[in-house]
Formats: C-alpha cells, structure tokens, sequence
C-alpha cells in the first residue's frame, strides 16, 4: 500500500512538471510571436544622406563637325567644261587645277579688244605727233592757239583711250585665266557637280538670286573642324569661361575626342532658348569628316554648396516634391523641398535639406508623417551606387534632364 502511494506521488509530480513545462513553453512561443509581429509591423527602410553638389557636371548635346574652311567653287566665265581633273574625296593643294573650260566667245573677245588696243595706240601716236607740229607753230601768224590747244587736248584724249583699252585688255586677259579652275586652299574635293561637255555660266562672287550658276565643285580644308552645339540658355553662364568637351561619334562608342571652346554667340535664339556654340576639333589623319553628327560632352561649372540627394528618395504628391526624414527616434517626418538643375542620377535641392538630414531611399506610396520605421542595411547588389547609406557616395553626374 505504501509502494502504491509512493508511484501515485511520483505520477503526479510529473504530470504536474508537464504541465508546468506545456505552460512555460507556450509563453515562451506567444512571446516570440509577438515579438515577430512587432517587428513585421515596423516598416524596414534603406536610408540615405545627401551630399555636396559637384563643382562640375557634364552636359550632352547633338553637335555636327563642319569643316575648318569650305568653299563652294563656281565658274567666272560661260563655256563648255573640257576636262576635270580631280574627284570626290580627292586631296589638293592651293593652286590645284580642279578642271579647265572652253570659251570661244571669251576668246574672240580678248582677241577684240587687244585690236582696239592696237587702234588706240595708233591713233595716240598720230595725235601727239599732231600735237608736236602745231605745238612749233604756236605763236604764228600761221595758226590760232585754239587750234594748239585743240591738238593738244586731242593727244591728251588718245592716251586715255589708250589706258582705257588696256585696262580691257587686262580684264579679259584675267578673265582668260579662269578657264582654269583651281583650289583655292588646301583641302579635300567634298563634291564635283559637272562633268565633261556641260554648259557653265559665269556667276561666281557676282551670281544674283535669278542667276543660274551652279557650283562646280566644292572644297573643303579638314585639317581642324568646327564643332556648332547650341546650348541651354540656363548653362550659359560657364560658356564665358571654355568648358572642357569632347565629342563621341555614335560609330566609335566609348571612344571620346577632345574638343576646344572657340566662340560662342553672344544671343539666345528666341525659339529655342540657345546660344550657338563653337568648339574645335583636331583631325590631323582627316578621319573626321564635315557634316557628321556628333555627341558633345561639356562640362560646365556647378555650384557645390547646393545639396544633391538621389532621384528616387522623392516623393512626389499633392503638396509637391517632397522627402521623408528620419528623427533620431526613427519616425518619419514628410518635408517639402525646393529642387533645382537635374544632374541624371541625382538632383539638386535648392531649399528644405541639409547634409546632416537622414532620407528614406525609395520611400513607399503609403508612408505616413509620424509613422514608426526601422533602418536597415541594404542588400548588396540591390541599391543603385547613388543611393547608398551615408558611408558611400551619393552619385556621379549625368546627362541633364527633367527632375
């Protein structure tokens, strides 16, 4: 009976401890439980710093390369091209005959006038001959001084019919030499518009609206281009100074080409709202070719004590452009800021945020002002490199762009 007792007491015991123990450990779960929920509940968010604006940023605009000089080539006598010489792409040196030109009635011309050149000198010898004569006779009774001074006005008029003719001379005897058509710099032939046995009319320098000259060929010196970029009216400021450049050719990616500020005009084109700005190019192996669009990079001065902070720290909502702080009691406080020039990735902030200021990286749509959320590290691999904790960097510069 007493064994009996003693094995009831032990049950007992240890159905007792069970249940102690079921108790224990299911507090236990409840309380981990609720631990969980409590963090769940917490929004996990990636934060961010902002950070000093660069002193410098890079601006990209369409550009196109002209040539250093270029002249468009027309006939200056009327004819029928006999030859040319050189082709397109050809290479050429100052004074190189491009093609030459038949000019029958410019020939039977010249031939003219130097005989009515011939004329006049004659009859110039006859009248200073007459001239002399009734010069020795002056004071005679055998004739007037009417008559001398008649004689001598008529020698006088001989030599300016004279000089008046050999001035003709010479201008046909120049229009002669443009029956040769040559380079005027050197360069390369960028286009030949004739061919042999075409008509030409004389034009050139003196060609009217109502003209119909066409140019025979065209001349381009390559040896250094131009580079014509009309830029923003709200990037004219670092114009003054000569931004750094390059350009990028769309067939040589990766490939940047130093380019050097010439000009810039001094006025904005009332419909763009841009100032047409020249730059240089060296192209000394004339790989570079005239009218080939180019990418240009400028980097132009940015003003460092304006914050930046990374596009997709903004909220934008009824109030505007906004961003959530954080406090050092990890509540969120939604502030509106003033934001400036976009520079890609990140984005000046004129007004609203300071360096010191934490920032919710990605914020979600519902977050609340005053809502409780807790800090995390971000995963590697998933935060854009403008967008990292305040240890790292907050961005590099872009293209410029609407915020």
């Amino acid at each position: 009976m007493k064994r009996t007792k003693t094995w009831v007491t032990v049950a007992l015991i240890l159905v007792t401890g069970l249940l102690v123990y079921g108790f224990v450990l299911r507090n236990r779960r409840l309380d981990a439980l609720e631990r969980v929920a409590e963090d769940q509940s917490v929004l996990p968010v990636d934060l961010v710093s902002p950070k000093a604006g660069p002193a410098t940023r890079s601006l990209s605009l369409p550009g196109t390369l002209s040539a250093w000089y270029e002249a468009p080539i027309f006939a200056q006598v009327s004819g029928y091209v006999s030859n040319w010489y050189e082709d397109y792409g050809a290479s050429v040196k100052a004074g190189q005959l491009l093609a030459t030109i038949e000019t029958p009635g410019l020939d039977a011309d010249y031939a003219q006038v130097k005989a009515q050149l011939r004329v006049a000198e004659t009859k110039y010898k006859l009248a200073v001959t007459t001239a002399s004569r009734w010069q020795a006779l002056a004071g005679t009774p055998a004739v007037s001084k009417q008559e001398v001074d008649v004689q001598t006005a008529g020698a006088a008029a001989g030599k300016a019919e004279v000089e008046a003719a050999e001035q003709e001379v010479a201008r046909y005897a120049a229009l002669e030499g443009f029956k040769r058509v040559v380079a005027p710099f050197d360069g390369v032939v960028t286009a030949r518009l004739t061919d042999v046995g075409s008509y030409v009319n004389a034009g050139g320098g003196q060609a009217r609206a109502n003209d119909k000259s066409t140019e025979l060929f065209s001349v381009a010196d390559v040896h250094k281009l131009r580079v014509f970029v009309a830029v923003p009216q709200d990037y004219a400021d670092g114009l003054g100074t000569g931004p750094a450049a390059t350009i990028h050719l769309p067939s040589q990616p990766g490939k940047a080409i130093e380019a050097k500020f010439l000009t810039t005009a001094r006025a904005f084109n009332s419909n763009t709202r841009t100032a047409v700005t020249e730059l240089t190019v060296e192209n000394p192996n004339r790989t570079l070719w005239p009218g080939t669009y180019v990418d240009v990079v400028l980097q132009v001065p940015a003003d460092p004590a304006i914050p930046t902070m990374p596009e997709q720290a903004l909220i934008f909502r009824a109030a505007g452009p906004q961003v959530a702080l954080l406090d050092a009691q990890n509540r969120i406080h939604l502030k509106s800021v003033t934001l400036g020039e976009n520079l890609g990735e990140i984005v000046q902030v004129t007004s609203g945020l300071s360096i010191n200021d934490r920032l919710v990286n990605n914020p979600p749509a519902g977050l609340l002002e005053g809502e409780v959320v807790r800090p995390v590290t971000p995963t590697p691999g998933y935060v854009s490199p403008t967008s990292p904790p305040a240890s790292a960097s907050a961005g590099k510069d872009g293209h410029s762009g609407a915020p």
